[in-house]
């Protein structure tokens, strides 16, 4: 499909089934000059928005315009469109914004470029990293001297924390931005990441309708990304975000703030229409489309049920399980004495830890103070990708590092 988009020439092959010339002919016929080397519309190609309405509705079962539909540079450009929206210029008193910890840099960043108070809360790691309400109610309460509180950030399913929120969690933490007034800014890009049996991913824009008033009258972005799935196309920068229960004055601010940057990548924009509008039941490619995707899917889930057996067994080390998302979060027991050592040095003691492993196995993870965490406690973020084998061959490594490391440190 991208192919074909991108050099329409192919499709006189007959090595093209007839499903996929004919999506490309559909999209390119509503683009300038039938290439995706034009400008689009601001929001994005009309045709691939109506498209992602039509996953929405079908998703949700709740009807989704593709008005509501922005196209943009990956989930991380909507995601900062969003945050702007929400801030008041009020250097004295800034617009707060609750985030998770451990969390995803890029919002503390984005906070931090802004001007914004960084509202943190901490996800309960005991109870598989879920949304605890008191926490929620102490950080918003400790924040109010200093901020404005204008909306809460849920990253579901979790990075680098690898949860996925139950519905009745979804729906009390609904219940506590209604209570609040806050904004709901829904990070759901890895929704067809879900692995363990018996999870399922809600998103917020359907847990919130279905709670009907005055609930389904709330303000909410939710987002979504070419990144992330089971198809993990990073580098097309492709992502889109619905607007709910918008204002439409503040519709008119956002379709101001987004023609200042033209459009986004029309190529990722293509990319977004080929994840969410895939082969259907019936259509020449969706047998070979069913095979690949069933393949990736399952050994993503072998991979996420293994890593988190194969840490758990490893001495001083604790990880919860993954149950969707691309990561394991471990949490390991770090000696006193290399904890002392690492601050004699200025570093993070989980980062003494991550470049230790690193210098000895090869074996390179992100420590968890690089997403914030609960003091005195220590994480690392690890990858579900790779290869079964070499996922175990790097446990086995990362084992024998971890023994000589707590004897070496005892």
């Amino acid at each position: 499909f991208l192919a074909g988009c991108t050099y329409p020439p192919l499709m006189d092959s007959p090595d093209f089934p007839s499903d996929i010339k004919q999506k490309v002919q559909r999209i390119l016929s509503v683009c300038g000059g039938k290439s995706l080397g034009a400008y689009t519309e601001s929001q994005g190609i009309i045709t691939i928005r109506e498209d992602i309405a039509k996953y929405i509705q079908e998703r949700d079962g709740y009807p989704c315009n593709s008005s509501d539909i922005y196209l943009c540079n990956g989930a991380s450009d909507g995601i900062k469109t969003v945050i702007k929206l929400l801030m008041n210029n009020d250097p004295k008193k800034p617009s707060g914004i609750m985030i998770p910890v451990p969390q995803y840099p890029l919002y503390s960043a984005t906070l931090s470029e802004y001007g914004a108070y960084q509202i943190e809360y901490y996800l309960d790691e005991d109870n598989n990293w879920a949304l605890n309400i008191d926490e929620l109610e102490r950080a918003i309460k400790e924040s109010k001297d200093h901020c404005v509180p204008r909306g809460i950030v849920i990253i579901n399913p979790g990075n680098p924390t690898g949860q996925v929120l139950s519905r009745d969690n979804i729906e009390n933490v609904i219940r506590f931005a209604e209570k609040h007034r806050l904004f709901i800014l829904a990070d759901e890009v890895y929704q067809e990441n879900v692995y363990l049996p018996g999870s399922k991913l809600f998103s917020f824009k359907k847990v919130l309708m279905d709670l009907g008033a005055p609930y389904n009258r709330m303000e909410i972005a939710s987002f979504h990304s070419a990144s992330k799935g089971w198809h993990g196309e990073c580098g097309s920068r492709g992502g889109y975000y619905e607007l709910v229960n918008i204002d439409k004055d503040v519709r008119l601010q956002v379709n101001k703030l987004i023609s200042a940057s033209l459009c986004s990548g029309a190529w990722g924009q293509a990319m977004m229409d080929a994840i969410i509008n895939p082969p259907k039941e019936g259509e020449p490619s969706y047998e070979l489309y069913k095979k690949e995707r069933l393949d990736i899917v399952n050994r993503l889930k072998q991979k996420a049920e293994l890593v988190s057996q194969l840490f758990n067994s490893v001495e001083g080390v604790r990880c919860n399980a993954v149950m969707g998302a691309m990561y394991a979060f471990p949490r390991v027991e770090i000696p006193e004495k290399a904890i002392q050592h690492a601050k004699s040095k200025n570093m993070a003691p989980d980062a003494f830890y991550c470049f230790q492993l690193l210098e000895k196995t090869g074996i390179c993870v992100v420590p968890g103070s690089g997403f914030k965490q609960k003091l005195g406690t220590h994480h690392f973020r690890t990858t579900i990708l790779p290869p079964v084998d070499q996922m175990k061959d790097m446990v086995e490594k990362f084992r024998t590092f971890h023994m000589e490391f707590l004897r070496e440190w005892k």
